[in-house]
């Protein structure tokens, strides 16, 4: 029974020094990517950014008074490097915002975050997810990318930085993903 017993722990040895090698490589190929950004997400008034696609269409929300069951926003958000107003602007956050559940204070988010400056110029990063509306931090998943960003996978953590007014509230967006190291960190140029 010994005898047997030793080329089998010499296999598990060998799969599992394979395994740690392949782990090892797959790591080494990807290049981590962290950005704090900040969307100002206005939803009337001068410099509106946000409207509302559907509203007071589905049943009155038991929580939310005001609002309705798929209640649903489009947004065309400036994003900035910081949480002012007059901030260097990086970027736009282009998606929609929707209240997806009749109950809980819950919206799903589908925004692409388009990159116009900076190391990522040209660049695009997609996040969803599932965001509680008065959570301090919610945490929403980087689906893909574009450019220089390309195959990006990873997280984004939504908080709100500030509320400048009842129709304006800046977002601080923390984003860790990973690209696969051989992207550039230039867009694609037409041709």
């Amino acid at each position: 029974m010994a005898s047997f017993a030793k080329p089998q722990h010499l296999l598990l040895a060998a799969t599992v020094a394979v395994v740690l090698l392949l782990v090892a490589a797959a790591d080494a190929s990807q290049r981590p990517v962290h950005l704090r950004l900040y969307m100002h997400d206005i939803i009337g008034g001068p410099g509106q950014t946000a409207i509302h696609l559907i509203r007071n269409v589905g049943p009155p929300h038991t929580s939310l008074k005001g609002a309705y069951f798929g209640d649903t926003v489009a947004i065309d958000d400036l994003v900035t490097e910081g949480p002012a107003a007059d901030s260097r602007a990086v970027g736009r956050a282009l998606g929609t915002y929707m209240l997806s559940s009749q109950r809980e204070q819950v919206l799903v988010v589908a925004v692409t975050v388009v990159l116009a400056d900076g190391p990522y110029n040209g660049s695009t990063f997609a996040v969803a997810g599932r965001v509680k509306i008065f959570d301090d931090t919610t945490e929403l998943a980087v689906v893909s990318g574009t450019g220089g960003l390309r195959r990006a996978a990873g997280h984004l953590l939504w908080r709100t930085a500030e509320v400048v007014s009842e129709v304006y509230m800046v977002l601080e967006l923390v984003v860790r993903m990973s690209v696969p190291a051989t992207a550039s960190t230039a867009a694609p140029v037409d041709g």
